[in-house]
């Protein structure tokens, strides 16, 4: 019966995850939860309606769907615009509002003007590039009379990276924490009324068949950026291309390490990986914030001939501590010895693709 068979299939597909494996094959279906969610509801509904003669059997794999569909609806969940969270307002005072654009542009992507024609009409305060060449660079220098603050460095094995800001960048770093072809970006920025945050943009290499055979420099990237995080005074804001998506174990590892506040919860997934094919589609261009960044909007932008949509958000810093956000969360002291495991096998591997 087609029912049946399918059934078992995607349950068994959904709950791969649960398999704490770092290769690309566990890792996929983790990304893949929105799809796998919505064909086995399909199969489900399907199911119901079209099965006239139903038995003890069918009954069993049709609750073993439900509660299937359950687990996943359960992560994903706080990724929608229903879950009930509390937007804090500032308490007196706050920054004016600033606009940051994150893109992975695709380093083989000719379509350069398209990039700047989007950035000239939105006009952020600050932008990142991820996947940029020296190519880009050279294109995006037309931009640099607007954005006379930038931190370039470009390479050509996908993981070139470049800010330009017209806020005043204070200082800037770039970290090498897994390896020493993985930029990431740390920049302090102060914007025209005074406030001071930190900025760090990220692009970890991600499982695939394709790039890397597992998540092991991803995850260690990622954690090792969460402890620097952790030790900052300053409010805090994380964009890039993570290559990871919100509910997977080293996300929340990342969220609970770092005390950052995951921007899409209550707000949407904001799918933008793959652009081109609309099924194959992952949110895995994120966005982290401390609490006292409060976020006014979070948006994907239009197809520029990459293989990602640029992330929008706009937010503003609040000048006094706002209550407990409730959506902070912190690391349980049995983790922490996992996390530096994490970070030390991300260190130790080895990449055979670049």
């Amino acid at each position: 019966m087609w029912f049946i068979s399918l059934s078992i299939l995607f349950i068994l597909l959904s709950l791969i995850p649960l398999i704490q494996n770092t290769h690309w094959f566990f890792t996929f279906f983790e990304f893949a939860k929105i799809q796998l969610f919505g064909i086995l509801t399909f199969i489900t509904v399907l199911g119901f309606f079209l099965i006239t003669n139903k038995n003890t059997f069918f009954y069993v794999v049709f609750i073993s769907n439900l509660a299937t569909l359950l687990y996943q609806l359960i992560a994903l969940f706080p990724f929608t615009k229903w879950y009930p969270t509390k937007q804090t307002k500032a308490k007196g005072y706050s920054s004016k509002t600033i606009i940051l654009i994150s893109a992975n542009v695709y380093q083989e992507n000719k379509e350069t003007d398209k990039l700047i024609e989007i950035m000239t009409q939105q006009q952020p305060d600050l932008f990142l590039t991820m996947e940029s060449n020296q190519k880009w660079e050279n294109a995006l220098a037309i931009m640099e009379q607007s954005y006379p603050y930038h931190v370039k460095v470009p390479q050509e094995n996908t993981y070139g990276m470049h800010l330009y800001s017209k806020l005043e960048i204070l200082s800037h770093h770039v970290h090498y924490f897994v390896a020493d072809d993985i930029p990431c970006i740390e920049a302090l920025l102060k914007t025209s009324d005074g406030y001071v945050f930190n900025f760090f943009g990220v692009h970890p290499p991600p499982p695939s068949p394709t790039e890397e055979k597992n998540s092991k420099e991803r995850d260690g990237e990622l954690l090792s950026l969460a402890k620097v995080i952790k030790t900052k005074t300053e409010p805090c804001v994380v964009a890039g291309d993570f290559n990871n998506v919100a509910w997977a174990k080293s996300s929340i590892l990342f969220r609970k390490t770092s005390e950052l506040i995951d921007a899409r919860i209550g707000r949407g997934l904001f799918s933008t990986f793959h652009a081109k094919y609309w099924f194959f589609r992952f949110p895995i261009d994120l966005f982290f914030h401390s609490p006292k960044i409060l976020i006014e909007k979070l948006k994907t932008l239009a197809y520029f001939g990459s293989d990602h949509f640029p992330i929008y958000s706009s937010f503003y810093i609040a000048q006094s501590d706002n209550e407990k956000n409730e959506l902070v969360e912190t690391l349980e002291t049995e983790n922490e010895e996992e996390v530096e495991e994490i970070i030390e096998e991300g260190k130790k591997e080895k990449s055979e693709n670049r």
